[in-house]
Parts: C-alpha cells; structure tokens; sequence
C-alpha cells in the first residue's frame, strides 16, 4: 500500500513539474549550481590527493630519509638553525650501511645538472642526472623496459654506464632501442646499459622518466670525492616487519656516535619520511573541502529557499484540487507525501543536473587539458544524498500546509 502511494505521489509529482516547466527549470538553478561548486571541489580535490599519494607511495612509505633539514614545517619553524647543519656524507652513508642491523637496504642519491646530453646527432640541453648507489633500485622499486640496472661491480667502481629514463631514450634515440648505444653527459661518454619504464606525469615531480641515472662513485670520482654541494640524501628502508620507529631510533643511535654528538647535545640531523608530507597535505586538502562546501552551502541554501517557494505556490495554486482529493477520501499523509515527494524529486533533479556538468568537466580537463579528474561513487552519492535531504528540508513546511487544509474551505477556493 505504501509503494502504491509512492508511486502515485511520484506521478503526481512530474505531472506538476511538468505543467510548469520554466518555474521548475528556475528552480533547478540554485541546487544544481550548489552541488556543481561543492562535488567539483571535490572531485579536484580527491583526484588530485590520490595522485599525491600514489606518486608519494612509489617513492616508499616507510624509507627514512637522512638530511639536514626537517620536512615538518610550521609557523615557528626555525630554518636559521638547520642552516649550519652538514649534510650527508658518503662516509656516513657507509657506515649506517654497515651498522644498521634492521635495514634490508641503505642507498645514497643525489641531483645533478649534467648540461647539455648529446646522442649523434640529438642532445637535450639540459641533462637532469641521479647519481645513486647501488640498492636505490630496491628502494625505489625501479622497473626497466629494456636492459638492465647497475651491477655491484659498476656501482662499487663508479662505471661509465647510465640508465635512460623513458622521455630521455625516446628523445635522444627515437625508433632505436638505446641499450648498447653511448651517450655524452657531464662531460663523459657513458655506455646505456638499461631503460626505465614509463612512469608518466608525477603530481610532486618526481618521475625518472627525463633523468639519466649514473652510479653515484662516478660522480665523486669526478669531484675528487666532495659532492657536499649537491645536497645528497641517505635513505634507508627496514626489514620486513621492522616499525619505521625502530629503524629510525637505531638509525639516529648510529648516526649520533658517527658525528660525536654528546649526550646533551641535540641532533644535527633530521629522520623525515613520506609520511610527514602526506600529513601536511593531508590538512591542506581538509581545508580545501571545508571551502567547498561553504562555497556551494550558499548556493545550495538558496536553491533550498527556491524549492520552498515555489511548492508553497504550487500548494496555493492547488488547493482546489487538495480539496477536491480531500473530499473523495484521499489521507492527509497522502496529500502530504505528494507534495513532499514533488519538492525531493525537484531537488534531486537540480542534483543530478550539477553532476552531469561536473562529469563534463571532468571529461574536458583529462581529455583536453591532459589532468586526469574522476568523479567517484561517493561524491555521487554525496550529491543525491544532499539534494534529497534539501528537498525533505524544502518541502515539509508546504506538505504540511498542504495536508492540514479543510476538504470544505479547499474546495471553495475554485
């Protein structure tokens, strides 16, 4: 009995808004307005905030990075301290290699500017080149399409080899498969012995796609040793079933007996993770949805107040019919799911119609403008949630107006 009233409230509800088009596509405008602003702040934020995290993700949840400065900033953040810090050396990169009893691998990596990259008769004009050590491939989870990485030997002796990163190869050898071919950079002429898979855009820049890899001894061979100006980092990842917090605690053990740091000395070092900057983002993005909505609130507010008014009219201008329905015995819960069902039905139209525009967007921003966007089911349903609960809000005050007429004073309004 209850599905038949639902069913005739709805019809009842579309042949209304049907009668009145114009009135009901004003209507539309203030709720589908509202859930546009807030579902595509949304979506911009959750599609952007995935892409970070994945791209943090690749560069290892739980490696800890050894430098001089923290990645945990703040409003009292006191950068004039960490400036007299030393940065990492190879020779604490060792040693913690050595020592760190928990670490299933210890890598040392630094950046460079290799100048101008020459291939025949292509070339870059400007090399961005990754000097590492030989366990980076573990750490970075580094995937080749062609040849192989650095063997220990190569590593260990600073070989002239390199690795390609996918952009870099197909510039510079384009149709040709580049393993076994020599390239020029940093003023050396370096053997290609593999080439990276295609990691496409990072959302923090941190794709190898256009980097040449080079074992980092090349690298100190050719600056006699001291590469402190390139800012090198040690990263050092834990066993499995290590917490991070034990490998740091040790980590920071080792590393304050390597620079004779006394006991009442504070550190001159900084233990950071990924973590510290998902964190960070973390509450960036909070923010960003917290200004979604107080933009689209607004709109959706107004839009509320819109459907408010114009079931109050559509009540007032079918009263006769209220007592007409009345009369022959229709319930008052009847008449007031009617005009309940009638404003939610509007509402979640005026919903549906700021989604279908934020699916546009999406579509136009990932084909057009290269940014991949995506709607997901939770905003969508976020969105129809919402523009039912306005419509309930919206049309409760006119159902309830609607249901409590009297059969007689109605029908003498005709």
């Amino acid at each position: 009995m209850f599905l038949r009233l639902v069913q005739e409230g709805f019809l009842f509800a579309l042949a209304a808004l049907w009668g009145n088009r114009l009135r009901t596509i004003l209507s539309l405008l203030g709720i589908t307005i509202g859930i546009f602003a807030v579902i595509s702040v949304f979506t911009f934020v959750d599609s952007w905030e995935m892409r970070i995290r994945n791209s943090l993700s690749s560069l290892g949840d739980d490696v800890v990075y050894v430098e001089k400065w923290p990645w945990q900033f703040g409003s009292d953040y006191p950068w004039w301290k960490y400036m007299s810090r030393p940065v990492a050396t190879y020779r604490e990169y060792e040693l913690l290699a050595e020592r760190t009893q928990n670490a299933e691998a210890v890598s040392m990596t630094t950046n460079l500017n290799g100048g101008v990259a020459k291939a025949g008769r292509m070339s870059l004009s400007s090399a961005t080149v990754r000097a590492v050590t030989h366990d980076y491939a573990v750490l970075r989870n580094i995937e080749l399409a062609q040849g192989r990485y650095f063997s220990q030997a190569e590593s260990q002796l600073g070989a002239r080899t390199v690795v390609l990163g996918a952009k870099v190869a197909e510039e510079l050898f384009p149709g040709l498969r580049a393993v076994g071919r020599e390239v020029q950079v940093m003023g050396e002429k370096l053997k290609v012995v593999g080439v990276l898979q295609l990691e496409g855009n990072s959302a923090i820049g941190m794709s190898m796609d256009n980097e040449f890899l080079v074992p980092i001894n090349l690298v100190r061979r050719q600056r006699g040793g001291d590469f402190s100006k390139l800012y090198p980092l040690i990263l050092i990842q834990p066993k499995k079933g290590i917490p991070v917090a034990e490998l740091k605690a040790e980590v920071r053990g080792h590393l304050r007996a390597i620079r004779r740091i006394r006991p009442t000395e504070e550190d001159n070092f900084a233990l950071n993770q990924i973590s510290f900057i998902a964190n960070q983002l973390s509450q960036l993005f909070n923010a960003l949805t917290v200004i979604g909505w107080l933009v689209g609130g607004f709109s959706i507010l107004v839009g509320g107040f819109g459907i408010a008014n114009i079931m109050f009219v559509s009540v007032h201008e079918r009263t006769g019919q209220i007592g007409i329905q009345k009369a022959l015995g229709a319930k008052s819960y009847f008449i007031l799911l009617q005009f309940l069902i009638e404003s939610v039905v509007l509402s979640v139209m005026g919903g549906t119609l700021g989604l279908l525009t934020v699916y546009v967007m999406t579509l136009v921003a990932t084909y057009a403008f290269d940014t991949a966007l995506a709607l997901t089911l939770g905003n969508i349903v976020l969105a129809l949630t919402v523009s039912m609960i306005i419509g309930v809000i919206a049309g409760i005050l006119p159902a309830s107006r609607a249901a409590r007429m009297d059969p007689v004073e109605a029908i003498r309004f005709t």
